[in-house]
């Protein structure tokens, strides 16, 4: 029987318009987690042995290597890049595999914040929202996690909205770009 590769729902689209690019992030493995009551401190020194990272901080973003946790709401984080999460993290917290539930967009270039400042309601100008913040929002009429990083900004969107995200991101590009000046 023949492995197929995973492929993203917009197969690696890609969007320019003035000094904005917006692109399609390849499938990594995304986990859920959220702990139990009273288990906060656990998870985070059972996560910190696993995986590098402690549980974040509200608006934080922790990275060792390959491995990425974000702050994903009150006790909730989403952990990024290993390709199972240890199993001893179930003694602490609830952990679902989500990597199929989301869509991951990427905004780079000089007018990122002013693209994003049409449709998202936080002021991301690199001075107020800089790389490693992260924060839960919306996206037009869409939930959105957006993350700051040293090149522009990482969106991750359900599947379901991943094309109309991109539709709504890209429209905000062509109103930037047509401004004079």
């Amino acid at each position: 029987m023949p492995t197929l590769p995973p492929e993203t729902l917009l197969a690696g689209r890609t969007a320019r318009h003035g000094t904005a690019e917006l692109s399609e992030l390849p499938l990594v493995p995304l986990w859920w987690i959220a702990p139990f009551p009273g288990r906060e401190a656990a998870l985070s020194r059972a996560l910190a042995a696993a995986h590098g990272v402690p549980f974040p901080a509200p608006g934080e973003t922790v990275r060792s290597g390959d491995t990425e946790i974000r702050w994903a709401g009150r006790a909730q984080a989403l952990l990024i890049g290993p390709a199972a999460a240890d199993p001893g993290l179930a003694e602490h917290a609830a952990v679902t595999d989500v990597s199929d539930v989301y869509a991951r967009l990427v905004l780079t270039g000089p007018d990122t914040a002013c693209v994003l400042a049409r449709l998202v309601p936080l002021d991301l100008r690199p001075a107020r929202f800089p790389a490693g913040r992260t924060a839960r929002t919306l996206l037009g009429h869409m939930t959105a996690q957006v993350t700051a990083t040293p090149e522009g900004v990482e969106l991750l969107v359900m599947r379901s909205f991943a094309r109309t995200a991109f539709h709504e991101i890209e429209t905000a590009m062509r109103g930037v770009a047509a401004r004079p000046g």
